[in-house]
C-alpha cells in the first residue's frame, strides 16, 4: 500500500484549519480526529475519503447528537469499567459480548456501557457497506464508529466517575476533555503514521479501553492535588466565548496538569485517530478490497437526514459527558 498524500495531507489542514475547530475535544475534536484519520489511510482508500472529508468530519458528531434523541444510543458511547474492575489487567469482564451477558446479564452491559462491543457491530455494518458497494452507508458508518472509537480512547469515558462527582471533583471531564486541548493541542503532533490492517478488532477495540482505565489514577490524582495545592486565587479566570462571559480553569492551573499528564491528552488524541484510520482501512479489506474509483462524492439530496440528525431537544435525556 502507498501512502502519498500523508504527511503533506497533515501539514496542510494542520495549518489551514480553524484553530476553534481543532483544539476542543469535543464536537469539533470528534471531526478533525476523523478529518486527520483520511490522511492516514493507503492510496485506494485516499481518493473516495478525501473527496467525501467534509462529510465525515461534520457527521462525526451524529452520536453526540443523537444521543439526547434515541433511547439506548448513550451507553454506546462509554463503559464504567471500574464496575466491574478494579486495577489492570481486565480479567473480570469477558471480552466476548454473548459471554458477557451470560455472566452479567444484558441488562447490567446496558446500564453500565458497551462501547467496545458497539465498535464491532459498527465495523460489521462498515464492511457490509463496502462490499455492497454502499456510498452513502459507508460515509455514514465511517463517520459514526470514527466517533465511538474516539469516545474509547477518553479516559473519563471509561469510569462511572466520569465528572468526578464521586470524589467532588466536579467539571474534571470538560478540564480534561476540552480545555487542555484548547489551550495546549496547538503544540501537539499529530502525524501518527499509516493506517495498518487489525487482525483481532474485538480485542484492539479493548485495548484502547484499557489504555483509557489505566489513564485514570493519574487524571484524578494529579487533578486533586493541583486544587488541594494550588493558590486559589490563580485557579479560575474569565473568558468571552460567544456571547457569554465563562468563568475557566486558569491558564496557569491548566499548564500545571498538562505538565504532570507528561503528554497524555496528545497521546491518546494520537492513538485515536491511528485507530480510527485503522478500522476503515479494515473493513474494506474484509470486504474483499471493493475498487473505490466508481465511488464519489454523495450529493446532499442524496443524504439520509433522518441519519444524521442535526439539532438538540430542549431537554437532554441520559448520561451527560
Amino acid at each position: 500500500m502507498k501512502y502519498p498524500c500523508l504527511k503533506l495531507g497533515f501539514v496542510f489542514f494542520l495549518l489551514f484549519m480553524p484553530n476553534q475547530g481543532l483544539f476542543a475535544w469535543g464536537f469539533y475534536a470528534h471531526q478533525q480526529i476523523n478529518r486527520l484519520a483520511v490522511f492516514c489511510l493507503p492510496t485506494e482508500l485516499f481518493g473516495f475519503y478525501k473527496k467525501n472529508i467534509d462529510y465525515i468530519s461534520e457527521h462525526a458528531v451524529d452520536p453526540d447528537k443523537r444521543r439526547y434523541l434515541v433511547a439506548g444510543e448513550g451507553v454506546k458511547h462509554f463503559i464504567d469499567m471500574d464496575y466491574y474492575e478494579k486495577v489492570l489487567p481486565f480479567d473480570t469482564l469477558p471480552r466476548a459480548y454473548h459471554l458477557a451477558c451470560e455472566k452479567f446479564s444484558k441488562d447490567t452491559l446496558h446500564t453500565y456501557g458497551i462501547v467496545s462491543w458497539n465498535i464491532q457491530w459498527m465495523l460489521r455494518n462498515l464492511t457490509e457497506a463496502f462490499a455492497q458497494h454502499n456510498t452513502s452507508q459507508i460515509l455514514k458508518y465511517s463517520a459514526e464508529i470514527g466517533h465511538y472509537i474516539a469516545d474509547s480512547h477518553v479516559p473519563l469515558h471509561a469510569t462511572s466517575n466520569y465528572n468526578g462527582q464521586q470524589t467532588n471533583q466536579h467539571g474534571i471531564h470538560a478540564f480534561f476533555e476540552t480545555r487542555l486541548p484548547e489551550l495546549f493541542a496547538p503544540k501537539y503532533d499529530f502525524f501518527v503514521g499509516p493506517a495498518s490492517y487489525i487482525s483481532s478488532p474485538l480485542e484492539a477495540s479493548w485495548l484502547a479501553v484499557e489504555g483509557s482505565f489505566a489513564c485514570l489514577d493519574s487524571v484524578f490524582g494529579f487533578e486533586k492535588k493541583l486544587h488541594q495545592h494550588f493558590p486559589e486565587h490563580k485557579k479560575y479566570t474569565y473568558e468571552v466565548k460567544g456571547n457569554a462571559l465563562l468563568k475557566m480553569y486558569s491558564p496557569e492551573l491548566a499548564w500545571a496538569y498538562h505538565q504532570q499528564l507528561n503528554g497524555m491528552v496528545e497521546r491518546r488524541m494520537q492513538a485515536a485517530i491511528r485507530a480510527v484510520s485503522s478500522f476503515w482501512y479494515t473493513a474494506w479489506v474484509n470486504a474483499g478490497q471493493p475498487n473505490m474509483d466508481n465511488l464519489n462524492l454523495i450529493p446532499t439530496d442524496t443524504i439520509n437526514l433522518e441519519a444524521f440528525p442535526v439539532a438538540l431537544p430542549e431537554k437532554m435525556l441520559g448520561r451527560q459527558e
